[in-house]
């Protein structure tokens, strides 16, 4: 059974930083390409980050300078280090996996930026 499982979302003041972590099982890990996107309310689900299995990163304009998509292999963990954090970067951020047929997502955990 797949399992994506969010971590390190919270409430901080513009201009903080938050990391989040994806912790995986049920996959090989090392074939995902690993992303992490966001839904604030009332608008689509958006794509923040990604990072392929060879480790190339690509950012939505938004967020580049600001975000770091990692992934270690080893702990089967992929991360988003997120700085300079902005009120519209509320939003929930979810975890996904993507490998041929294969397509997983997480729970999501809250991120809200806010004095």
């Amino acid at each position: 059974q797949v399992q994506l499982v969010e971590s390190g979302g919270g409430l901080v003041q513009p201009g903080g930083s938050l990391r989040l972590s994806c912790a995986a099982s049920g996959i090989i890990f090392g074939r995902y390409a690993m992303g992490w996107y966001r839904q604030a309310p009332g608008k689509q689900r958006e794509l923040v980050a990604t990072i392929t299995s060879g480790g190339m990163t690509n950012y939505v304009d938004s967020v580049k300078g600001r975000f770091t998509i990692s992934r270690d292999n080893a702990k089967n963990t992929v991360y988003l280090q997120m700085d300079s954090l902005k009120t519209e970067d509320t939003a929930v951020y979810y975890c996904n996996a993507k490998f041929r047929y294969g397509d997983y997502w997480g729970q999501g955990t809250q991120v809200t930026v806010s004095s």
